[in-house]
Formats: structure tokens, C-alpha cells, sequence
């Protein structure tokens, strides 16, 4: 497996409220994990969401949960996390109203799991690009009872309202999904910094190069400031290798 996660604060932001994590090596009861967050809040208050959601994520998955599949081992941890997270508002007036967005994926044999919140996002390159979670988003809600059209003025404006995120509330939605991986896939985390930024077009034609992954994600990552760099730029990049013997 090979992989390289990057984040960069972007052409208009002074602060960096994005966080990731990146381990192709065992973290607990999980054989790699890797983890895209995307803070809301005040100023100082999306910073501290993403690096607590991130920060205790990981520190939740490193004991030893061998008597949880790996769904339940995840849902277990964010739930707690967004808990805390939660309570952490409620107490400190000035991280009141706080939140992060959540994409994190591990990978077991030849199966991928991801768990989703917000609208950070998990793509998945084989025949084609696909993104696999849905964005938790006002207007994606809209799109689908079929009251707005993806990519109208209206929808380019209201975007960024997201409709779940850890923290904002007591208990969260999760987004849980599994798939079968084969031998040439290619995994994309990113936060909407990159999304908004690139169109997929251009995402698939640099995941597509013969450059190595560490060169891929650097490319994403200008991509998305040569489009504007708007908001915080995040991206992991995976290349699981799944050798066909598995399949």
C-alpha cells in the first residue's frame, strides 16, 4: 500500500482549520486508517474541531477492539468523539456552535470502509471516477427532492451549508459504507477545498498520471490553489495494491 496525505491553508485563509491523518500501518485493531476533517466555527473554533475530532479519533482506535467488526469499531469511536466534542461546546462559550466535517477510511484484505459526515469526500478511481460518500450538504438535500439544480447559481452560492458535522449536536448521522477493492484502484479523501476548487475531470486526469503518489497529491493540491484556493486544501491519496490472489 502506498499513500500520502497533504494539507495546505489555501490562497484566502490565514488559518489552516483543516486536519488529517495518515497511517498505512496498524493503529489498534485497524490495519491502516486514514482520516480527512474539515473545521467550522469561529475562528478559533474550527481549528480546535478538526484537530479534537482527528487527535481523540485516533487515539480512540488505538486500543484494541477485537470483539467489533470494523463498522462497529467506527461508528463506537465517532459517536464518542462527537459526544465529547459536544459537551466541549457547551462548556466554553467561545467554541459554541463548533464543528468538523469527517470522511476516514481504513482498509481490511481487499474490502474498504469509510465513514462519512459533512460533505468531506471519498472518491473511488477504477473505470471511472466516483465518489462514494454522499455530502451531507443543504443543497445536496435539495438536489435530491429535486428543488434545485447541482451547479446553479443558487446551489454555487448555498454550498458550503452543511446539514450534519461532529459536535453540532448531541448524537450524529453516520454514513457507513464497504466495498471490494481491486488490484488497480485508487482511493481520494478530500476536504470541499479541493472539491469546489477542481472539477472531477481534472481530479481524474492527475490521479491518472504516471507520477507517484506523494507527486499526485502535491499536484491536487496546487490544482485546487491554481482554481482559486478558496478555503483549506486537504487530500489523501491511496493505492491500496491489491494484488489479485485476495480478490
Amino acid at each position: 500500500m502506498k499513500a500520502c496525505a497533504l494539507t495546505d491553508v489555501g490562497q484566502k485563509r490565514s488559518m489552516n482549520q483543516d486536519f488529517i491523518y495518515s497511517s498505512t500501518t496498524p493503529v489498534g485493531s485497524l490495519d491502516n486508517l486514514f482520516i480527512v476533517a474539515d473545521g467550522m466555527g469561529g475562528h478559533q473554533a474550527g481549528d480546535f474541531a478538526s484537530r479534537y475530532v482527528v487527535d481523540n479519533l485516533v487515539e480512540f482506535f488505538k486500543t484494541e477492539h477485537s470483539d467489533k467488526d470494523v463498522h462497529g469499531i467506527l461508528k463506537e469511536g465517532i459517536r464518542k468523539i462527537n459526544r465529547e466534542l459536544y459537551e466541549e461546546a457547551s462548556e466554553n462559550a467561545d467554541l459554541r456552535g463548533m464543528g468538523s466535517t469527517l470522511v476516514l477510511a481504513t482498509i481490511k484484505g481487499n474490502v474498504l470502509y469509510v465513514a462519512n459526515i459533512g460533505d468531506s469526500r471519498l472518491y473511488l478511481l477504477r473505470d471511472e471516477l466516483q465518489q462514494i460518500t454522499k455530502d451531507h450538504s443543504y443543497v445536496e438535500e435539495l438536489v435530491a427532492l429535486g428543488k434545485m439544480k447541482r451547479g446553479s447559481r443558487d446551489y454555487q452560492e448555498k454550498k458550503n451549508i452543511i446539514t450534519r458535522a461532529v459536535g453540532a449536536a448531541e448524537d450524529v448521522d453516520i454514513d457507513l459504507f464497504a466495498l471490494k477493492l481491486r488490484s488497480r484502484d485508487t482511493i481520494l479523501m478530500c476536504s470541499d477545498g479541493l472539491s469546489n476548487m477542481v472539477d472531477e475531470f481534472e481530479i481524474e486526469y492527475i490521479i491518472r498520471s504516471e507520477e507517484s503518489v506523494e507527486q499526485k497529491a502535491e499536484s491536487l493540491v496546487e490544482a485546487a490553489n491554481r482554481g482559486g484556493g478558496k478555503d483549506n486544501i486537504s487530500v489523501a491519496l491511496i493505492e491500496p495494491q491489491i494484488s489479485e490472489v485476495s480478490l
